[in-house]
């Protein structure tokens, strides 16, 4: 077993793990402190205090904490911070005056001020060996572009998703988990784009959540627009609701009317493949050219 403290950097949810500075300091929630990084130092704040984790959960080797962050390495965190419009406004400037196609998105000081990291993305490749020579005359520093990817973009930027609530990958999210459209197809959900699309414009990432459930409860039930055997005679499944496990099936009544009723998936016979699995399983094959294009 190994003691540990829980520490997390601005605009991350991901929790990092470090080595207390020694056994008797104690590191309580929200403590500020100064850490070191592949990066260097930085700072961070304690999500929680020291605890012991098995060695299988630790990355080696362990960095340990600097400090206990001091009132001046909070004033430095918020200079820096005071730093960034200007830093944004003079970058996009010239940017713009250089003709590059990129789009700035973000700006981030390093904690010892030696460097300034620009975040931006891009269709393609961009040649920004000029930007890079203007943006170090400017600030003395050294300087950072960083291309990044559109889900990244949303992360840095932030943004209230179509659920009303903060985006997950800037709020909760440690990190992206691979997402398909099976995955809204198993969850019986519309294959709209702008319904299962989040503010990045690919698939929303919280259809990973409870992927594992849906994909159990869709082997068991049926078609959509299959025939199914009811207590009540034949029928064609017209909906399933996924969590009470029932099936809205329209009967055809001899005298030609038809009843909507809704059966348990347990009074219904149907028509299954070897794996268990509905007929139509496995079909992640065609899609429309916008589905392509939030799957790109």
């Amino acid at each position: 077993m190994a003691k540990i403290i829980g520490v997390k950097f601005k605009n991350t949810a991901k929790v990092y793990y470090f080595s207390p500075a020694n056994d008797t300091e104690v590191y309580e929630e929200k403590t500020g402190v100064v850490v070191e990084t592949a990066k260097g130092l930085e700072y961070g704040t304690v999500v929680f205090g020291a605890k012991e984790v098995d060695e299988s959960e630790i990355v080696h080797p362990l960095k340990p904490i600097i400090r206990k962050a001091t009132e001046k390495d909070e004033k430095t965190v918020k200079d820096n911070e005071k730093k960034i419009p200007e830093a944004m406004e003079f970058a996009q400037s010239k940017i713009t005056e250089l003709g590059l196609d990129m789009k700035l998105i973000g700006c981030e000081y390093a904690f010892d001020g030696k460097k300034v990291v620009f975040y931006f993305t891009s269709d393609g490749r961009v040649d920004f060996r000029e930007l890079v020579k203007v943006l170090a005359a400017k600030f003395h520093l050294r300087i950072e572009l960083r291309q990044v990817g559109i889900r990244d973009e949303t992360k840095i930027l932030g943004g209230i998703a179509p659920c009303g609530r903060t985006c997950c990958c800037a709020s909760c999210m440690s990190e992206f988990g691979k997402v398909s459209i099976k995955m809204a197809k198993n969850q019986g959900l519309h294959l709209n784009p702008s319904k299962i699309s989040g503010l990045c414009g690919r698939l929303m990432c919280c259809l990973e959540y409870e992927n594992d459930y849906y994909a159990e409860v869709y082997k068991k039930m049926p078609k959509v627009g299959g025939t199914v055997e009811t207590p009540e005679g034949a029928g064609v499944v017209v909906s399933n609701d996924m969590l009470k496990l029932i099936s809205k099936v329209k009967i055809s009544k001899e005298d030609g009317s038809e009843v909507y009723k809704d059966f348990p998936v347990d009074r219904l016979e149907f028509k299954r493949n070897k794996g268990g699995k509905p007929d139509d399983d496995d079909a992640d094959e065609k899609v429309s050219e916008d589905m392509k294009k939030i799957l790109d």
